[in-house]
């Protein structure tokens, strides 16, 4: 317990560092591939998330998913690809190489769904190489380059204002 408080001072020092010097610009290409990465702590309805992002016109071939979760009971079955504080050192290199490749992908979008500031999700979020990040209002506002303000629990309201914004920007 100690060792992870010392853990996340360093990674939100690490952070704060990163954003910092952090360059947002964002694309103005057209949408084909979704990354999503998703707090699993907070919010369970991953599956139903990912159903209504095929709903709006993207493939479901297209789409990765991410998992943080805080802890994962010993015999919990995780399906996705996932990432938990003991995959992420203090100075905030990963060690999963599952989670190196979704971070090199060079997606088109990149959905950080989660709205608590947890350093690790936010180093993820910075150095994720997606040209397009959208997230909630509650998190840093220098990690994403577009922000709704919604709840974590009204997934429907979240992908309905992201898409009808997206078909603004000609995103879609």
């Amino acid at each position: 317990m100690f060792y992870n408080i010392i853990k996340n001072f360093f990674l939100k020092k690490n952070v704060t560092k990163k954003l910092a010097t952090h360059n947002a610009l964002a694309s103005n290409e057209k949408l084909v591939t979704v990354g999503v990465l998703v707090d699993e702590s907070y919010f369970s309805q991953t599956q139903q998330l990912l159903d209504k992002i095929v709903s709006q016109g993207i493939d479901a071939s297209n789409i990765s998913l991410l998992v943080y979760k805080d802890k994962i009971k010993k015999k919990e079955e995780i399906n996705e690809p996932f990432l938990t504080l003991k995959d992420v050192s203090i100075s905030g290199e990963i060690t999963k190489e599952v989670v190196n490749d979704f971070i090199k992908t060079p997606f088109d979008l990149l959905i950080n769904y989660y709205d608590v500031n947890k350093s690790s999700l936010l180093m993820l979020s910075i150095k994720s190489k997606a040209k397009f990040k959208v997230g909630f209002d509650t998190v840093d506002k220098r990690v994403n380059h577009f922000i709704i303000k919604s709840l974590v629990e009204n997934f429907d309201e979240f992908v309905l204002e992201l898409f009808k914004y997206l078909k603004i920007l000609n995103k879609i």
